[in-house]
């Protein structure tokens, strides 16, 4: 077969585009649950399930709403699963590697990183991303930027759950064992979650399958300024999340900075995201 299996057509699969709400509600349940039972019983075993569930939920329901509000990727729920997790492994271990040996440590953690370590950051971890994905997409036809758009998300969105994952446990490590620091970790993490790595690599994606052959990949100018676009964007959001607070009501401060680059990363993506699905209906004539 010239095509890879992980991208059969699914024009014969039917798609519930109430799949991700009841994911997310479900998961959130779920979570909340757990988290009453963790702390009613007290049973360290539970600390784990909580975590995960935690930190996954919000990835997965994000990536299931983009698979299931459109009909026209030859993706299976089988490939965006495996992207997910394989793809999101792949980057977190390149990324972690790559980090420890050309970022310095920063002086005062508590302080965040400085700019310039933090746009390397975002070097590093897009390059990586970026390379997972086109990795899993090594046998597949790049013709269809939808393709690219949820592999990317995909990938991008198992990257940010395994990194979230690893931020709770170190919020577990920092606090000397308080339970409650990983909690708030994971939720404040979850909220953010859409904003981040599913929307970069997302935009990355779709951009190197629109602009690539069908048999390889084609990196040109489009290509490598999208690839800065996303790296800036990650790099203010890793940066600069300590500048222009505002307070909502709970007390919790919240940096218009990061909320001026979600904004920038969701309508981009949106956009792209509505492109790719005209182009495809414009394709093939009609929508499946």
């Amino acid at each position: 077969m010239s095509q890879d299996v992980w991208a059969q057509p699914t024009q014969h699969l039917p798609r519930g585009k109430r799949g991700c709400l009841q994911v997310l509600l479900i998961g959130i349940l779920l979570f909340v649950i757990a988290t009453v039972v963790l702390f009613l019983t007290g049973n360290p075993n539970l600390f784990p399930t909580v975590i995960l569930i935690g930190n996954f939920l919000v990835p997965i329901a994000f990536v299931a709403f983009l698979f299931d509000h459109q009909h026209l990727s030859a993706l299976t729920p089988e490939t965006v699963g495996k992207s997910f997790a394989l793809g999101g492994i792949l980057g977190v271990l390149g990324a972690s590697i790559l980090e420890s040996l050309l970022i310095p440590l920063p002086s005062n953690p508590n302080q965040g990183l400085p700019l310039t370590s933090a746009l390397a950051v975002g070097l590093i971890e897009e390059s990586c991303k970026i390379l997972a994905v086109m990795f899993l997409a090594r046998r597949m036809q790049h013709t269809t930027e939808i393709d690219g758009l949820l592999l990317g998300a995909a990938v991008g969105m198992g990257f940010a759950a395994l990194e979230s994952t690893g931020y709770a446990f170190t919020a577990f490590i920092a606090s000397h064992g308080q339970v409650t620091a990983s909690i708030v970790s994971t939720v404040l993490r979850g909220l953010i979650a859409p904003f981040g790595h599913g929307v970069w690599t997302g935009i990355l994606g779709a951009v190197l399958f629109r602009q690539s052959g069908p048999r390889h990949f084609r990196i040109n100018g489009w290509v490598i300024l999208t690839f800065l676009f996303v790296t800036i964007l990650h790099g203010f959001w890793d940066g600069l999340p300590n500048t222009l607070f505002f307070v909502i009501p709970p007390g919790i401060p919240i940096s218009v900075t990061l909320l001026l680059l979600s904004a920038i990363g969701i309508i981009v993506l949106a956009v792209l995201y509505r492109r790719s699905i005209r182009q495809k209906i414009a394709t093939t004539g009609h929508l499946q």
